[in-house]
């Protein structure tokens, strides 16, 4: 039996300059942290004992002859790519739900992935990890997204990552003042919607817009300065929740599908109750809101947004990991 753990992000800037299709041309950044909510693989050798001869468990149940019988596009995909041959058992297990704008898709393919080199008694490297799992999503699967989240939920932590147009990934750790970002990380809120959608859908829109929207883009690219200025600056905090403000409206002209007239009110009450700014996190349409305010008024923003789910959190380093390791079976 194998499991991985796999954290989620929250990506904070950049957002947008991390597809292909932008970063080859222009270049892109991002900054972005994961936090303490995971997803679960478990993964073990499946006995020849049964009918099938993978099964597979998430939100529904799949008991198949072949890889290329599972319905689940990121299992069909990996399995057929890492060309499978012994019957598996796969589980997966998420802290928060799917579809939610947390890069939770690249962590269950990371996860995935990370799984099999240890069934295979394999390390894998981080760098590997995210390689493969952009391979597999954007030229496999043939999904309508960026390259950030398999990044940072296979290396973990805080950090600044650049996309070259070489195609070359740089990945930075963001060295702060533990104070400073204890302080960032008090500011912070996250609340659920209660809308899920299918982010390629809506990243569908953007990336056809990309070429009428690169004013925005680059000056999305160049608050990803702008927020490192401020971060391992000693000026208030709170710029750095007026830059979310800002990256918002701009996020919200990629395309009509980021945002709704509901979402926009959702927004709009954050604000008035004290926030100082925030985002729907990952494509858009739903999902998580990140919003940035002061401890002190924290309660009224929750108090005006109370019928949503509310999820504290913290940051996190680790990234992908195995976190249990016995390939025969439990000893």
């Amino acid at each position: 039996m194998i499991i991985t753990r796999t954290p989620f992000r929250i990506s904070f800037f950049g957002g947008g300059t991390d597809y292909p299709d932008w970063y080859t041309n222009h270049g892109g950044s991002v900054l972005a942290t994961t936090i303490d909510k995971y997803c679960y693989i478990s993964c073990r050798r499946l006995p020849p004992f049964f009918e099938h001869k993978h099964r597979i468990v998430y939100s529904r149940i799949e008991n198949v002859a072949s890889p290329r019988d599972i319905e689940h596009p990121a299992v069909r995909a990996v399995l057929t790519w890492a060309n499978v041959v012994d019957g598996i058992e796969i589980h997966h297990d998420g802290d928060l739900p799917a579809r939610s704008g947390l890069g939770s898709s690249s962590s269950f393919t990371v996860g995935l992935i990370h799984a099999l080199y240890a069934l295979r008694g394999q390390m894998a490297s981080k760098e590997m990890l995210a390689q493969q799992a952009i391979e597999i999503e954007q030229n496999v699967i043939g999904e309508n997204v960026g390259s950030q989240d398999q990044v940072s939920a296979s290396y973990g932590g805080f950090n600044r990552i650049d996309f070259s147009r070489s195609g070359s990934i740089d990945v930075s750790p963001m060295v702060l003042h533990p104070e400073r970002q204890r302080d960032l990380q008090s500011h912070l809120m996250l609340c659920f919607t209660g809308i899920s959608r299918i982010a390629s859908e809506v990243a569908k829109s953007k990336i056809a817009n990309l070429n009428k929207r690169q004013d925005e883009l680059k000056r999305m690219h160049r608050m990803v300065d702008e927020a490192t200025n401020i971060l391992q600056g000693s000026g208030p905090i709170d710029e750095f929740g007026k830059l979310l403000d800002e990256s918002w409206q701009y996020k919200r002209q990629l395309s009509d599908r980021v945002s709704t007239p509901d979402i926009d009110d959702l927004y709009e009450a954050a604000r008035s109750a004290g926030a100082t700014g925030g985002k729907l996190l990952g494509a858009g349409g739903g999902g998580f809101m990140l919003l940035f305010a002061r401890p002190e008024r924290q309660e009224a923003v929750r108090n005006r947004l109370n019928r949503l789910v509310h999820v504290p959190f913290q940051f996190e380093t680790a990234g992908s990991r195995v976190v249990l390791y016995q390939p025969h079976g439990f000893e």
